[in-house]
């Protein structure tokens, strides 16, 4: 494979910014939400249960999880990454909850870095998503570049992201997406673990899900559009005006993530499905299963709980699990299955 000489400093800069803007900067959508706000679950005033009793435990692509969440691919390839990292997976292995990486692009150009993403050791047993970025597949990767970033991680599925308008925007941006369905369907055939696919913050749709299932995605990661912008963060980085202006007007693009939960749902009832895009608490995360997710995943609180200490860290889990564990007991559901089953959720706007 040939690369560029300055690539490898290029992508591991790129991180770098990437993690300092979103630690430090106000990168959030503004005019979009992510919908969840327009649904209220009724309240149940006798319940029935003892609260103590309430079941989170849940399955996602065969593996068993204490809770229904996804600490979300977000950072790796700089040292402040790989101890940020780390702590994630610890926590992540505590609670029983699955955890994705950021990109690994940067641990195929430069290995040295790839001790930044191998967390394996931290986490034995919970679900480890490795993570590239789907375009690659037209810059000279194929499945030997997969097949490293699985091993790197001893990853129990491969996410492919999906980012047409952040690489619009980035400098030096790789924006040819043609061809990547049929590229998609043939990695799909020859990868030894599940493909899951992923948007970065501005949704994916009812029909995209089809197509992506169609090709042999086996999960789909709606990230949705009202949480982190990268088209923001890429303005936040900008080298010229114009990328600039394209990355503030292009701040609130996208789908809200309610709304693609219910669309890739009623597309494909049986899909397993990750909602994402703008979650930050537990009332949030139970809305969405309430909806048709099967995971919450949620990076931004993660990443600046991660940033400032393990105990913050922790706090935050053991915070989201109360938060949903209360949602549970306040509608009279004694678990997850009983909840999705419940209509408890209703829109109200």
């Amino acid at each position: 494979m040939n690369l560029p000489t300055n690539l490898p400093a290029a992508t591991e800069s790129r991180k770098a910014d990437h993690l300092r803007i979103c630690i430090e900067q106000d990168v959030q959508c503004q005019s979009v939400t992510n919908g969840l706000e327009r649904y209220r679950f009724t309240h149940t005033c006798l319940p029935e249960l003892n609260r103590g009793d309430i079941d989170l435990t849940t399955t996602f692509l065969g593996k068993k999880l204490g809770a229904p969440l996804l600490i979300s691919s977000m950072t790796g390839g700089t040292e402040q990454a790989g101890i940020i990292n780390r702590r994630l997976a610890e926590v992540a292995q505590h609670y029983k909850i699955a955890m994705g990486v950021g990109s690994q692009r940067v641990a195929v150009e430069k290995p040295q870095v790839a001790d930044t993403f191998a967390v394996r050791s931290l986490a034995p047993d919970i679900p480890l998503f490795a993570n590239l970025g789907a375009v690659q597949l037209n810059y000279e990767y194929g499945l030997e570049q997969c097949l490293r970033v699985v091993d790197i991680l001893e990853a129990d599925a491969l996410i492919l992201h999906l980012n047409p308008l952040q690489e619009c925007i980035q400098p030096r941006g790789d924006v040819n997406f043609c061809g990547l369905l049929d590229k998609i369907e043939n990695l799909c055939v020859k990868l030894p673990v599940p493909a899951i696919a992923k948007e970065v913050g501005n949704g994916i749709s009812g029909e995209m899900a089809q197509k992506l299932i169609n090709a042999g995605i086996a999960a789909i990661d709606v990230a949705g559009a009202g949480g982190t912008s990268w088209a923001k963060v890429e303005s936040e980085r900008a080298e010229t005006a114009m990328q600039r202006r394209l990355g503030l007007t292009f701040a609130d693009w996208g789908i809200p993530t309610a709304e693609c939960i219910i669309n890739v749902r009623q597309a494909a009832p049986n899909i397993p499905l990750i909602a994402s895009g703008g979650l930050r608490h537990g009332l949030e995360v139970a809305k969405a299963i309430a909806l048709g997710a099967d995971l919450a995943g949620l990076a931004m609180p993660f990443l600046r709980a991660a940033a400032e200490s393990e105990s913050t860290l922790h706090a935050l889990a053991e915070v989201l699990i109360a938060e949903i564990t209360t949602v549970l007991f306040c509608t009279g559901n004694a678990n997850l299955q009983q909840l999705k089953q419940s209509q408890t959720l209703q829109r109200v706007a």
